[in-house]
């Protein structure tokens, strides 16, 4: 099948931006005076193989030095780090050896190594678990990445580990560290959920001490607080405590080149709704449209108590706004989830009221009824042993019919939505008929 060119489920405006998975290779020659190495791609056995060996391919790829800010080069067989603008002093022990590579576009399509580690076994640079972040324990400095089987390899940070934001755009910014240390983990500039790429000190040691951390998405989640002119607080829990964070981010610059999620090119920070990128929010009155959708909340009173919003957002390191750490790009609001609860008013005039298990006050709810962005509604129902769930459109009058004769005072009831001044948008509305469940 010949599509005529590259195909992605998301344009890519500027190629110099793409973050590459890193490299693997045997170097096959040097380039002219040194400033290049060719090597033929290689995949590793599989199933896994312990040591994992390699299978060398008839794909060769040119990969070049940074002649102008550098490239970092790890010789994992004699533990040395330096940093080259060509290969002129590896030349002779270079060729037969297998390398990994970080690398970035050029925009006439070249590839320049940002990172190369070489070694004579495959083994050693194979050996670098690339996936999200699982775990992070700030008490013993260990986190859990996710391997490409999706197993988790716990790695320890210490006070030599070096930290590195991918930004290909930005060739200095793409060969600095941002961090070094043990300190990193504890001021929670590296959290669940952030995709990275680790090269451990030693890839035969026990445990597996992290020589750097190349971070390829930094991601921040949780419940959204104290927002402002210049920034917001992001809260996350999870069952393990020691992953839980909370942590003030500012927005990027308004002067910050952006990308929304259609692929326009814009300007400084942006937002939108879970499942509406269409509808983004940006420009110069984004933050304020912002603080106004997330400073509101739903107070259920007891031990409930008030549901503020909930979101996700993209950062980048160094930004104006910060230069010395993390900056919010967008933000998206995802529905909170609400503990199950009773109808107290019925439902009239798109809305209804409700309280909540542990709650002790009433909360309006809003169901939207527009065509295309309306509120996502099932009637679940319990007879004689068998359960139907029914979608119920209510962008119809039949649909509303329904929901009006399910949504009466005393059904159980639950909500998924965003909190605003008072009321809560339902997104996903699920309630119960027939024999009721257990509350």
């Amino acid at each position: 099948m010949n599509f005529e060119g590259p195909v992605r489920h998301r344009p890519l405006r500027d190629i110099a931006r793409l973050v590459l998975r890193h490299t693997y290779g045997t170097v096959m020659s040097m380039g002219s005076g040194n400033n290049s190495f060719v090597i033929n791609k290689d995949f590793p056995v599989l199933p896994v193989t312990n040591p994992e060996t390699a299978i060398t391919s008839a794909l060769s790829l040119q990969i070049f030095a940074d002649g102008t800010n550098g490239t970092i080069f790890y010789d994992l067989d004699a533990k040395t780090r330096t940093v080259v603008k060509d290969f002129g002093g590896e030349a002779m022990s270079l060729p037969g050896k297998f390398v990994r590579v970080a690398a970035r576009y050029q925009e006439d399509g070249t590839l320049v190594a940002v990172r190369v580690w070489a070694s004579s076994e495959f083994s050693n640079v194979w050996l670098s678990p690339e996936g999200h972040v699982l775990h992070v324990d700030t008490t013993t400095d260990v986190i859990i990445v996710a391997d490409e089987s999706g197993a988790g390899v716990p790695v320890t940070v210490d006070a030599n580990t070096e930290f590195f934001f991918r930004t290909p755009a930005d060739a200095i910014a793409d060969t600095t560290p941002i961090g070094t240390g043990t300190g990193f983990l504890a001021s929670h500039d590296l959290v669940r959920g952030f995709k990275v790429h680790v090269s451990p000190a030693d890839p035969h040691a026990t445990p597996m001490v992290a020589q750097s951390v190349d971070i390829e998405t930094a991601a921040y989640s949780g419940r959204i607080s104290a927002a402002g002119g210049t920034g917001f607080t992001y809260t996350r829990q999870f069952a393990r405590a020691t992953d839980d964070y909370s942590v003030t981010l500012d927005y990027i610059s308004g002067a910050t080149a952006n990308v929304d999620p259609s692929g326009n090119s814009v300007m400084g920070f942006l937002w939108w709704d879970f499942t509406y990128p269409t509808l983004a929010t940006e420009g110069n009155g984004a933050v304020a449209a912002f603080v106004m959708a997330t400073n509101g909340g739903v107070n259920f009173g007891g031990t409930v108590g008030a549901l503020s919003a909930w979101g996700v957002s993209g950062a980048t390191w160094g930004d104006a706004a910060n230069l010395t750490g993390w900056s919010l790009r967008n933000a998206v609001l995802v529905p909170t989830p609400v503990p199950l609860g009773v109808v107290t008013t019925g439902f009239a005039g798109n809305s209804f009221a409700m309280t909540v298990l542990g709650g002790t006050m009433p909360a309006t709810v809003d169901v939207s009824t527009t065509a295309q962005s309306a509120t996502l509604v099932y009637q679940v129902d319990r007879s004689n042993g068998v359960i139907t769930v029914s979608p119920i459109d209510v962008t119809t009058s039949s649909g509303l019919a329904a929901i009006t004769a399910g949504l009466v005072a005393g059904a159980p009831v639950k909500v998924y939505g965003v909190p605003q001044a008072g009321s809560l948008k339902a997104y996903v509305l699920v309630y119960f008929t027939g024999m009721l469940p257990s509350l």
